[in-house]
């Protein structure tokens, strides 16, 4: 440890308080990796902040040290767009946590960004509203990190991205400036609307520190189906069908291919599933409605035309809150594959006309790669998303890198993009001129350089060094 890095921890016990910053064995294994499964590596610093006062002090000295700083939430990315390297200081928003005002009258929810999207949610419904941000890793992951990332989850449908649920951001910049935009009006054009710098940059421009979030009137009514079909086009043909009877009211359309639907049932507690025969392709369907009188008899109507049309193979009809969410825990079986598998993750997007086409070749591909390779397929192709995850264990020797190279060479014809809700972070760097021009990266380069003139936030993040 330098002596200059001695002072600037002395600097950041003062503003932060000696409980404020943990060295060597005192930071615990949470700040060390994400759910990537990378090799933990332990930053030279933690710095946990409670107050957005606080965040700009930390900046500001780190700022003047030129000394990196690595953003960090709940840790559940998939980019490795959060992990620090050992010297680089770790900030963890972990402390400033909570809600701080619902707006009834704006319908809107300001809260800190340490705050998980589940405290968050429940707020809403207990003020008689909804948060639709949704994913998986709701218990874990935090409402900053969901906006450095521009997450999306299972209702983007219906509700669109996290940006499409911002309406207002406090900042802190890279010298410790406190950006207070904490706008609560839908409309608002003052120039630059500057909050969309912020959100999907993965802390490379500044650290998010407060909310605004717009908030829905409560559903009064949800109906789960979990459906059967002959192929992706029939998936795509059934989401037009359902999306022209339904509107709007078709909050999740989630795709899953057998292999991944089988890895999914293989979780269950029953570990059967739900359909007597194997079919080529599943539609996890949710119709939602503001009438509390909507008993599911129009939703079960229309599964009963498409059976009786030849436009759906099967369909199972939840029943109860209980059965519904046993048929979600199939589609989030992908909070178990760091336990289950070596996972290479892609969360890619394309036309939704080519993802069937695209899923095909990427399978085709790896198999004359590496014959017997396990790989799984699924995605929320009403927002044009396909993920899609390697077993590393079934392609032993290769490495990461090599199936990157395989998948994205397939991608660029279609000019998708390489990340579709998950971020760039450091898996995905090499590959964004796949998705990117060079005039669009030297413009993202001096977007940068003028918002963190010293390279200090998330460094290697988006961009290399």
């Amino acid at each position: 440890m330098t002596d200059t890095f001695t002072k600037l921890l002395a600097s950041l016990q003062e503003a932060l308080g000696a409980d404020g910053v943990r060295t060597g064995t005192e930071i615990g294994e949470r700040a060390l990796t994400d759910w990537t499964g990378q090799t933990p590596t332990r930053p030279a610093a933690l710095l946990l902040p409670r107050t957005t006062e606080q965040v700009s002090r930390a900046l500001a000295l780190c700022h003047a040290a030129h000394q990196p700083v690595v953003p960090q939430g709940g840790m559940t990315g998939l980019a490795g767009g959060a992990i620090a390297r050992s010297g680089d200081v770790a900030l963890s928003l972990e402390r400033l946590s909570g809600i701080e005002e619902i707006d009834p009258a704006a319908a809107t929810l300001t809260v800190r960004a340490g705050t998980t999207l589940q405290v968050a949610q429940e707020a809403a419904a207990e003020a008689g509203f909804e948060l639709a941000l949704d994913f998986g890793a709701r218990g874990s992951c935090q409402i900053g990190g969901n906006l450095a990332t521009n997450a999306g989850g299972n209702r983007v449908i219906q509700s669109g991205t996290a940006r499409d649920q911002t309406l207002g951001l406090e900042v802190v910049l890279a010298d410790g400036t406190v950006l207070n935009s904490l706008n609560k009006m839908v409309k608002n054009n003052t120039g630059y609307d500057l909050k969309h710098l912020f959100i999907g940059s993965e802390g490379t421009l500044g650290v998010i520190t407060r909310a605004v979030l717009r908030l829905g009137p409560r559903r009064a009514a949800r109906h789960t189906a979990l459906i059967a079909l002959d192929h992706y086009d029939a998936t795509v043909a059934l989401l037009r069908r359902l999306t022209a009877h339904f509107g709007n009211d078709i909050s999740a359309f989630e795709i899953m291919w057998p292999d991944f639907f089988d890895f999914g049932v293989s979780l269950t507690a029953s570990k059967r599933s739900p359909f007597a025969d194997a079919h080529p392709m599943y539609a996890l369907v949710e119709q939602t409605s503001f009438d509390a009188a909507d008993d599911g008899e129009r939703f079960a109507q229309a599964m009963a035309d498409a059976l009786e049309e030849g436009a759906i193979r099967d369909a199972v009809i939840a029943q109860s809150l209980g059965e519904a969410r046993a048929l979600w825990t199939i589609r989030e079986a992908t909070a178990e594959f760091p336990a289950r598998l070596d996972p290479v993750n892609f969360d890619v997007s394309l036309p939704i006309g080519a993802i069937g086409r695209f899923a095909d070749a990427c399978r085709a591909r790896f198999e004359q790669c590496w014959p017997g390779q396990v790989s799984l397929y699924f995605g929320h192709i009403g927002d044009s998303n396909l993920h899609v995850t390697v077993d590393g264990r079934s392609v032993p020797g290769v490495t990461h890198e090599e199936i990157d190279r395989e998948l994205y060479a397939l991608l660029a014809p279609h000019h998708g993009s390489v990340s579709a809700e998950h971020g760039i972070g450091t898996l995905k760097r090499a590959f964004l001129p796949v998705s990117r021009s060079p005039a669009e990266l030297a413009t993202m380069r001096a977007i940068k350089h003028t918002l963190d003139p010293h390279g200090i936030l998330n460094p290697g993040k988006v961009f290399a060094d």
